[in-house]
């Protein structure tokens, strides 16, 4: 059991390092420490206590250790149930009025409290009273099994994450809700030294698909973060390659006129031509490295409030000659309206819509919708064209990444940019595609940002 105690406070601890601010994270951490305090009175009850009394035959000692086993095994199995219970109210919380979401934790630490109070005293033998135990304990475990796996998620991502995170917590949690409270209650007692074994498979396969595929969206936060610094260190490098670069074509120039003005006395047209070229090479290189940064620095927001449906048809009347062979459909309230800034969201926007574009050269459907999810406020742009691949869209949104590998004047920085921007809003931005069959790209704005 020393394995199992090890494991289960290393992932508690680990969980709350990750996201410390997510109550959800917070409560899932909570589920597995007091998961921990069960294999903590374990270790004491078969190694470090028959140890100590062997060595210290002390009865004071004896008796304070064996004190100490019997509250770490009213905290799992009291704990262990309630923390699971606060998990699914917090991971599955839409359901739930305001006045649930207060009066509802309290009344889930009722059951607890009246079997502290009103159940015999713990024994090593007998810690709780099964049957009474069991009669809330496992409900809780079943109920909160059924409201994580009902809680619908619409974003591409948040529906992979939630899928994982129901692979890795949901049997686990399920087989501790049989072998810890049902089974005791039908007289098959110590049912929990097969935790070892259940961990033993568990833990590996847990932090697995965290890494790979994310748990309780945290896969999310570490990519994005990624992502962050990533941009970061690009603005910051454009910015210093921008300054030195225009400083030295400046001089270049400089020169370059000087030359050309006496190949022009002397009459040597071949020279002229030749400074003429490298003239117009040093200002492609200017205007180069002048888009790149154009895209990547850092720019404030001005942030007004904006009818998101006037935006979008501001943005779309202009690429009326594109559109030509492409059916669009709209479906955004008018009296959506949104804190925002509004040159940059169009801009976003613009970037969006013309790669849906250039994914449908020989026409297709495009629709724009907005809708709610979650917390959150979300414009969803879909298009019916070629699609990508899995190992495309997983790179679409890094820096200079582009498929438009015959387009000399695209850097793959408009999905970055487009991230840059929404990131800056508070939101993000998502895409879910299936080769041949089109791409649909989720702008998602915080809830805070709408205006009433």
């Amino acid at each position: 059991m020393l394995f199992v105690l090890f494991a289960l406070w290393l992932i508690a601890l680990g969980l709350v390092i990750v996201d410390p601010r997510s109550s959800t994270m917070r409560w899932m951490s909570a589920v597995v420490f007091t998961g921990g305090f069960g294999a903590l009175a374990a270790v004491l009850s078969e190694s470090f206590i028959p140890y100590i009394q062997q060595t210290v035959p002390n009865p004071s000692i004896s008796s304070l250790l064996y004190h100490f086993m019997g509250v770490c095994s009213l905290i799992s199995y009291y704990g262990l149930p309630y923390s699971f219970a606060m998990l699914s109210l917090k991971y599955n919380a839409p359901w739930q009025s305001a006045a649930m979401r207060t009066w509802l934790p309290f009344a889930l630490l009722v059951p607890v409290l009246a079997c502290l109070l009103f159940t015999p005293a713990y024994t090593e033998e007998m810690p709780v009273a099964f049957p009474i135990v069991a009669a809330w304990a496992f409900p809780y475990i079943l109920v909160g099994t059924i409201l994580i796996i009902l809680k619908k998620e619409r974003l591409p991502a948040s529906k992979r994450t939630h899928f994982y995170t129901c692979l890795a917590l949901l049997p686990p949690i399920m087989c501790v809700g049989v072998l810890n409270y049902v089974m005791p209650s039908l007289g098959f007692y110590r049912m929990w030294v097969y935790h070892v074994w259940i961990l033993a498979f568990m833990v590996p396969f847990f932090v697995y698909i965290f890494f790979k595929y994310g748990f309780l969206g945290m896969r999310l936060l570490i990519e994005r973060r990624k992502l962050d610094s990533t941009l970061r260190a690009i603005t910051s490098g454009t910015a210093i390659l921008n300054h030195a670069i225009k400083n030295d074509v400046g001089k270049m120039r400089l020169f370059l006129e000087k030359m050309k003005q006496h190949a022009e006395e002397t009459n040597q047209p071949e020279l002229i031509q030749d400074i003429d070229v490298v003239m117009n090479a040093s200002v492609h290189i200017r205007d180069m490295i002048t888009r790149v940064h154009e895209q990547t620095q850092e720019l404030p927001l001005r942030e007004t409030p904006v009818h998101v449906a006037v935006l979008i048809h501001d943005v779309v009347l202009p690429l009326g000659p594109y559109l030509s062979k492409v059916n669009v459909q709209q479906n955004v309230s008018d009296n959506l309206i949104l804190l925002l800034d509004q040159v940059q969201i169009a801009e976003t926007l613009t970037n969006v819509l013309m790669n849906a574009v250039e994914a449908m050269p020989q026409g297709g459907a495009l629709t724009i919708r907005a809708f709610q999810a979650k917390k959150n406020l979300v414009i969803e742009i879909k298009d019916s064209g070629i699609g990508m691949e899995k190992a495309v869209l997983k790179q679409v949104l890094e820096p200079f990444y582009t498929t438009k590998s015959g387009s000399r004047n695209n850097f793959g920085l408009g999905l970055a940019y487009c991230y840059s921007v929404m990131k800056k809003h508070g939101g993000s931005l998502e895409l879910s595609s299936e080769l041949g069959i089109g791409t649909s790209v989720f702008l998602t704005f915080p809830s805070n940002r709408l205006q009433t």
